[in-house]
């Protein structure tokens, strides 16, 4: 391992330099890339310092100063910077480079996707194109000419408008385009090849039509045509609730195979991978048309929160991320379910988040340090960020967040900013003083919160004690008590609600809350809606659980009961096999789960959550030195014993929510196909298959057939690998559709699954250098097949690190999200534990490790 050397947000200062403009050209070829740069340099100050510039895998031709070329003796270049000595200051200076996309599998930078010329830049991939001061805080106007080809590279896109283009000699073409406003080189995107178009326009609420143009592969067009609309609804939403009009007179999305990330808000240029693009209801599930819907919404706001108003630093990435990440769930719950969208978020949050809080990666959603920032794209800085923002929200009341919002945008439009001017906004426009709830942003892990309870009838007061802790995390201990915005109500003892939905603001180590005319003894209903990012623990007994389950007026606070009341059951389970007692199911939560079954609710997907048990995953989590076999073993006896116990009723509920007709993509529906597929994951379990090959061959959408198919692979029926081949025989030339099929046989709990998995490897459909199918098949294994990764010969483990060794040589980013699952690796047994650390430990001990790898696998073995 060579450079181990971290980066301090203490250490942060001002460039000597600043970069006023930038004219590129490129001069686009596969292999052969020139890239001819000039740049407007002013001194940030009066004493003359050397210019430092980033660049990396790029061949310098030549190097001009106001024309002139500049002697070797002048300047240094090593493999990651050039430093020019005694710069004017102003000066216009001219830098020509080669670069070869061709070679770039690690997709940062200039690459080739499919014959296409695509960039990614976030966070440090501009420093690939040409040498310049590549961080967020120097921002520029750019000016992009693009040559190429015509018959190869015909439609040639970069940020801004266009404002030339025309045909050249030797069948080539140009155009040039403007980006009218000041942006990092993180933003900078330029696409050129064969696309199709999709063209629509918008309207802004100040009269001003936006053309907007998406382009995807030759021939995919037609399953572009709900992004398009998810755009629309983004930009409409943008102005209604945030005032937030676009501000270009194009506005373009570009959909790539090969993509590292899910998108990119390049500045007028979004870039896709095209899994959150492409949909239909023939190829797309419910949730591929859900997440198109978010990652548009996403990308689209960035333009204000990322772009107009961006970062100073990586250190404050959360700002955009964080920030973001609450704007595309709060439209996305104004767009589907809001209560549905909302348990859906927070169980993403609890298995991962929770987890990376309590691994060896825990860090601050404001990190002190990196070593590779492209490590730092986590589930703390977006989904913790945007809880600590929905939490701002809670505080101020959606008015007062209005206001502060406006301010936060016009106060700092068109600059690179920190999180402590974000908070600073909301402590103006609101007139409150948010210095303790600042340590959200400087103080990792998960708050634990206690909760006790005391009556008194004479008094007729009802009072909580809270008592909050945060657990240590590497690099602190003995953390101050945080701001936390606890939502409770109270309900009596038939379910009714006594006490309406009130936010505690928890401020002490230890606080009592007092609650006057309080007649009997209530039921609290903890933690309503989410309110904050915590563990709570309360003494519910079962009686209490259940009433919650079926009468809380908070659906989260419902859902949540459900989840505590089935952990005890799968905890009993697995305690008694783990001691080889009889493990039996309490037949008093079967009666429960019996109640809602057969209850009728107008959200069939809030009675689907009801029924569905927690993900072995997220058990696991909640466990210490842990045989995950069991919990498996303990999750399927439950989920047998329920499917046994309401076999006639589950029929019923299957039966009434299939729907007859043409697929629609709307909140009744898709909520009618969540229960139903649900209840067929159960019947499978009965019928050995026989009902989900039925579903698999009428199915007219993929949300039904792949459900059927995920159900078919778990058993030992000949329906399985019917299923599988005809359903490969029928997708194997949609590369996003056999994602799926790569990812539901990866997750498979038969003995035999890893074999599989390394069969599949070889398989013509799997493309070993494309992240989406390498995410499908190694990370699905990894992530989500407990019996199998986990297997006691450590055989999962070692596979999996076989895999980051040999992905690490092409595609650092890949390789090192793929190190996530053995993070947690001392919270397994300690057989599982010796052999995951042997696997972390042949994995750091390769020569040449990425930083990416490195630093992930460095901090599990410490």
């Amino acid at each position: 391992m060579q450079n181990t050397l971290a980066t301090y947000l203490k250490d942060y200062q001002a460039h000597s330099h600043r970069i006023e403009t930038i004219d590129l050209t490129f001069h686009l070829h596969p292999t052969e890339t020139k890239v001819i740069t000039e740049l407007v340099i002013m001194a940030n100050s009066v004493e003359s310092q050397p210019l430092v510039l980033n660049g990396e895998q790029l061949t310098l031709s030549r190097l001009l100063v106001d024309g002139e070329l500049l002697p070797e003796k002048s300047y240094q270049v090593d493999a990651t910077t050039l430093t020019i000595d005694d710069l004017p200051s102003p000066c216009r200076l001219t830098i020509e480079t080669i670069i070869n996309p061709q070679a770039n599998t690690d997709l940062e930078g200039l690459y080739l996707s499919g014959g296409k010329f695509c960039t990614q830049c976030e966070p440090h991939g501009f420093r690939r194109i040409t040498y310049f001061i590549d961080r967020p805080d120097n921002l520029s106007r750019f000016t992009t000419t693009l040559i190429a080809n015509k018959q190869d590279y015909p439609i040639l896109l970069a940020n801004g408008n266009c404002v030339r283009q025309g045909d050249l000699e030797n069948d080539c073409h140009f155009a040039t385009w403007e980006d009218p406003f000041l942006k990092p080189s993180y933003l900078f995107a330029l696409v050129a090849g064969k696309l199709d178009l999709l063209e629509d326009k918008f309207t802004t609420m100040s009269g001003r039509t936006v053309d907007l143009k998406l382009y995807v592969d030759p021939g995919q067009a037609d399953k572009a045509h709900h992004a398009m609309d998810s755009l629309k609804k983004s930009m409409k939403w943008d102005e209604e609730v945030y005032g937030r009009e676009y501000d270009l007179d194009i506005f373009m999305i570009v959909a790539v195979r090969d993509f590292n990330m899910g998108a990119m808000e390049n500045k007028g240029l979004n870039i896709f991978n095209s899994k959150y693009i492409l949909a239909n209801p023939e190829s797309a599930t419910d949730k591929d048309y859900e997440s198109i819907l978010v990652v548009v919404g996403h990308e689209y706001f960035h333009n204000w929160s990322g772009n107009r108003v961006t970062c100073r630093d990586w250190f404050q990435l959360s700002l955009k991320e964080g920030f973001t990440v609450f704007r595309d769930q709060t439209f996305s719950a104004d767009h589907t379910s809001e209560a549905i969208k909302r348990i859906d978020d927070v169980n993403l949050l609890r298995t991962h988040q929770f987890a990376e809080d309590a691994g060896p990666t825990a860090h601050s959603v404001q990190p002190e340090s990196y070593l590779e920032m492209n490590n730092f794209y986590t589930m703390t800085i977006y989904n913790k960020g945007a809880e600590i923002v929905r939490m701002l929200h809670t505080l101020l009341g959606e008015k007062l967040f209005r206001k502060a919002t406006d301010l936060y945008f016009d106060r700092h439009d068109g600059q690179a900013v920190t999180i402590e001017e974000f908070v600073a906004a909301m402590e103006d426009a609101a007139n409150i003083d948010l210095s303790q709830f600042r340590l959200w942003y400087s103080q990792a892990g998960t708050p634990e919160l206690t909760i006790t309870e005391a009556f008194d009838a004479n008094k007729q007061e009802y009072s909580l004690l809270v008592k909050q802790s945060i657990p240590d995390t590497p690099g602190q201990s003995h953390k101050k008590p945080m701001h936390i915005p606890l939502a409770i109500g109270l309900l009596d003892e038939q379910g009714h609600e006594i006490l309406k939905t009130t936010v505690l603001n928890l401020t002490e180590k230890e606080q009592r809350f007092c609650f006057d005319g309080i007649t009997a003894k209530p039921i609290p209903s903890l933690l309503r809606g989410f309110s904050a990012p915590v563990k709570l623990s309360f003494p519910y007994n079962d009686k209490q659980l259940a009433l919650l389950m079926v009468h809380d007026a908070d659906v989260f606070a419902r859902y949540e009961a459900a989840q505590t009341y089935v952990i005890r059951q799968i905890e009993s389970v697995a305690n008694a096999l783990a001691t080889n007692k009889l493990a039996e199911v309490d037949t008093t939560y079967l009666a429960v789960i019996s109640e809602i079954a057969h209850s009728d609710f107008a959200d069939k997907a809030l009675q689907a959550l009801l029924l569905t048990l927690p993900s072995e995953k997220y058990v696991i989590g909640l466990q210490q030195e842990v045989n995950p076999l069991i919990i498996h073993q303990a999750r399927e006896i439950l989920r047998f014993a329920i499917a046994e116990s309401l076999q006639e009723r589950l029929q019923q509920l299957y039966a009434n929510a299939v729907i007859d007709g043409e697929y629609n993509n709307n909140a009744t529906d898709n909520a009618a196909r969540r229960l139903k597929n649900v209840v067929l994951s159960y019947l499978t379990l009965l019928d050995k298959g026989e009902c989900a090959w039925q579903q698999f061959n009428s199915a007219n959408n993929m949300t039904d057939k792949l459900a059927a198919m995920t159900c078919l692979v778990d058993t030992d029926s000949t329906y399985r690998e019917q299923a599988l081949d005809s359903f490969y025989q029928q997708w194997q030339h949609d590369a996003n559709v056999m994602d799926k099929w790569f990812a539901v046989q990866a997750m498979a709990s038969s003995s035999n699954a890893l074999s599989q998995v390394k069969s599949l490897m070889t398989s013509k459909a799997y493309d070993a250098k494309n992240p989406n199918v390498m995410r499908a098949l190694l990370g699905s294994f990894a992530e989500n097949n407990i019996p199998n990764f986990h297997a006691e010969d450590g055989s999962g483990y070692k596979f999996l690190a076989e895999q980051i060794i040999n992905t690490d040589k092409f595609n650092k980013h890949v390789a090192s999200r793929l190190v996530t699952p053995f993070l947690s690796w001392r919270k397994y047994d300690k057989n599982r534990q010796a052999q995951m650390r042997k696997a972390l430990e042949s994995i750091i001990a390769v020569d040449d490790l990425s930083k990416n790898t490195y630093e992930l696998v460095d901090k599990a073995l410490k």
